[in-house]
């Protein structure tokens, strides 16, 4: 079983790559999935014929789930047997924590791909300057950097974006144009190449140095509108329920399944397949959860 590490930061797209990966290489993936709280999003948008979800909830790969998060790996090579295992860490995680952690029950049944970094192009300087260590670590840690939501982005900020990213990780290859129109051969090349250790470049850090941020699970919500649900993102983005860094969910608005994310100071709103049920999780720090649940008219876990 080979094992490819997909990290990136919070909303960064990580789900995203990961539906692309399997349509460009036509490969099935087994996909572990490090949800930050207790409500998983992204597995029910990443269930399909070719990709096979588990979620661990409620804790951190790189610390409280360690143990968890080891076996679950044993597991699924041992009983399941995939060609390929894709992590997908939670977006506050120590990306050299978790190699470190894969490297010890690595064997011959076991082999570790080079993991690849995704990188808001939106986020990095707001990040590094609320996150720092913490958040460079993801950078520093890996020999593939890809650049996110690019398309609306000037060729100058790219590049400033670039050298950022260049001055903390020298020796990493950094894709300043889009992943998805990449050849095939370089789709396939993901899936080949060893992890030998070598991009680390800083000084390795403590769990306990990972950010203080809440989680607030909200389950059966409500929208009486597509304007509706706008005001109350535009709300939630004004720190009116606390210092937001991250939102998505689902809701029927009209008889029509919809999608939210923040990312940072942005929203997007879209269509989506029919989901479960309704549910939303909020991530931030000093969150109103009492006025968060009234605004959703929803459930709290």
């Amino acid at each position: 079983m080979k094992i490819l590490v997909i990290s990136g930061f919070l909303g960064a797209g990580k789900t995203t790559f990961i539906q692309a990966l399997s349509e460009k290489t036509g490969e099935n993936f087994a996909v572990m999935e490090n949800e930050y709280g207790q409500t998983g999003i992204d597995g029910d948008v990443l269930q399909g014929d070719r990709l096979k979800v588990w979620e661990l909830t409620e804790g951190c790969i790189c610390c409280s789930l360690k143990s968890d998060f080891a076996s679950s790996i044993l597991t699924i090579a041992n009983t399941l047997d995939p060609e390929y295992l894709v992590v997908e860490p939670t977006g506050v995680g120590l990306l050299s924590s978790v190699m470190s952690n894969i490297k010890k029950i690595e064997y011959d049944r076991i082999t570790l791909l080079e993991p690849l970094t995704i990188v808001d192009v939106h986020c990095v300087d707001a990040y590094l300057q609320e996150f720092g260590e913490i958040y460079a670590d993801q950078i520093k840690s890996t020999p593939r950097i890809l650049l996110s939501k690019i398309e609306h982005t000037s060729a100058t900020e790219i590049s400033r974006i670039a050298a950022i990213l260049r001055g903390l990780n020298p020796q990493a290859e950094i894709l300043t144009e889009s992943y998805q129109a990449q050849p095939e051969a370089w789709w396939l090349s993901l899936l080949q190449k060893n992890y030998a250790d070598t991009a680390r470049t800083g000084v390795l850090l403590e769990d306990d140095q990972l950010p203080d941020l809440e989680t607030v699970n909200l389950t059966d919500i409500k929208a009486d509108s597509v304007y509706r649900l706008l005001e109350l993102l535009v709300a939630v983005l004004r720190g009116f329920f606390g210092t937001v860094y991250r939102a998505k969910g689902f809701v029927v608005i009209g008889g029509q399944w919809t999608k939210f994310d923040i990312v940072n100071k942005q929203y997007t709103v879209a269509v989506c397949d029919p989901m479960p049920y309704a549910k939303a999780v909020v991530i931030g720090q000093k969150l109103d959860k009492k006025r968060l649940q009234e605004i959703f008219a929803a459930n709290v876990q």
